[in-house]
């Protein structure tokens, strides 16, 4: 994979979190596999809009879809939320490195004034 494919997919997978409703149906499928219907339940929106809503999900491939059946059931794709989780530690780890570097800094200099 190029890295302007890794940019893209990243792209498409933190615009789809952007919205509440999306967040929580990834939370929800956390909990394990679920139908489009039974993901509306909770929410004051159509089933349609909720249809929707995994569509961008799944074309931004944090969920995937099977077929069991007549049901259509949702799945997480645990894959790509590590790939998130991996994009966001390493900007997490620079920024810890720099503050340790910065009360490194600071300790000397309260110690040089005492």
């Amino acid at each position: 994979m190029t890295v302007d494919e890794r940019e893209d997919r990243l792209d498409r997978a933190f615009t789809a979190l952007g919205d509440p409703i999306r967040r929580a149906l990834i939370a929800r499928l956390s909990r394990g596999e679920a139908t489009v219907n039974e993901l509306a339940e909770p929410f004051p929106v159509t089933k349609q809009a909720v249809s929707r809503h995994v569509q961008v999900l799944e074309a931004a491939g944090l969920i995937t879809r099977s077929r069991d059946g007549q049901r259509r059931p949702c799945h997480l794709n645990a894959a790509a939320l590590e790939e998130l989780t991996s994009w966001i530690d390493a900007y997490r780890l620079t920024r810890e490195r720099e503050f340790r570097r910065l009360d490194s800094v600071l300790e000397e200099t309260k110690e040089q004034g005492t």
